[in-house]
């Protein structure tokens, strides 16, 4: 099928029923062309950020049997200008609180930023992004996360318990480990260190210990490297590792919410509650490592029923308006 130059492949509509129906993951091409976001590599960013510093997480590069989980990674405040002169390999001056690390055995990352909370000051940065060619009208930069990285930088294998979960990239290429929902029991799920929204797996799939998790020969891995101006889809519960393969790597994702995650939010606020109870009752000596450090604290129990009750509400309100729907239709 030829398509005319600037034609992109699907109508919003069409793209929109891809992402919400398909129960695999799926490579997007040509359809972000003329996004501004395109643009958006280290170095036009460092200049949007005008010396802001930003958090970036800090692992080894060397395999290791067992998953680098953030709890165990060094962590640095740090400019874009000192990450990238870092990453590049320039004198040790220019990287500021980089230097301490030598970037041939460590890698960086500062992941999961919100767009709306490092462009607060310049909002006008959000249209640069628009999930509305994937019809989703309105989404754009405030409803996104930014992640950049090193070449190493990973995140370790993990699914999230809500939405799906479209992801563009901007610059440098990553390499995704797909693995189906049904998998989950090969991949040994765990969740500690918890963090709400994600339950992470005890192997290290770029390193499979198979003496001590043997099961996971049995899963099946779906490997996609995702280049520029390509957008992945990630289906609801798959679970995925994502490495940097480049020296540099810009990507930005948002995550579609589904009608499915009510119930999950009934589920990850009774997993929140029993985790922070043990956490307290049992004060166990490494309960630092309990807590993935995007989960500033263990909540009370107070809070935590709060959360129980407003999942349990808003899921109860949605069962009844799709029952409703249901009985309008046939009637």
């Amino acid at each position: 099928l030829s398509i005319g130059e600037g034609v992109k492949p699907f109508t919003p509509e069409k793209a929109q029923e891809i992402v919400m129906s398909l129960q695999q993951p799926a490579v997007f091409c040509n359809m972000v062309a003329d996004w501004p976001a395109l643009h958006w590599n280290v170095k036009y960013l460092s200049a949007m950020l005008d010396g802001k510093t930003i958090q970036f997480r800090l692992g080894l590069k060397t395999v290791d049997l067992v998953p680098q989980f953030e709890t165990r990674c060094s962590y640095v405040e740090a400019t874009l200008e000192e990450f990238l002169a870092w990453s590049c390999g320039q004198p040790s001056c220019l990287s500021g609180p980089f230097s301490c690390y030598d970037s041939s055995k460590y890698w960086a990352y500062a992941d999961y930023k919100y767009i709306a909370r490092i462009f607060e000051d310049k909002p006008e940065i959000f249209q640069d992004i628009r999930w509305s060619d994937f019809g989703f009208p309105g989404r754009g930069g405030k409803e996104s996360t930014l992640w950049i990285g090193s070449e190493g930088a990973n995140t370790p294998c993990h699914l999230d318990s809500y939405g799906c979960n479209l992801v563009l990239q901007v610059e440098g290429r990553k390499r995704w480990h797909l693995f189906p929902p049904g998998d989950t029991s090969f991949l040994y799920p765990t969740r500690i260190p918890y963090e709400e929204s994600s339950v992470f797996s005890k192997v290290n799939v770029a390193n499979p210990d198979l003496k001590h998790f043997p099961k996971f020969r049995n899963s099946t891995a779906h490997v996609v490297t995702l280049s520029p101006g390509q957008v992945l889809l990630v289906p609801r519960h798959w679970w995925h590792y994502v490495e940097s393969i480049d020296p540099v790597t810009v990507s930005i994702n948002s995550w579609i919410e589904l009608d499915a995650d009510h119930e999950a939010r009934v589920e990850e606020a009774i997993t929140r509650m029993l985790v922070c109870a043990i956490k307290s009752a049992e004060n166990p000596s490494d309960g630092d490592l309990w807590l993935n450090p995007t989960e500033v604290e263990a909540t009370s129990h107070e809070m935590n029923l709060q959360y129980l009750n407003q999942a349990v509400s808003a899921y109860i309100k949605c069962q009844k308006t799709s029952v409703s729907e249901q009985a309008h239709s046939s009637s």
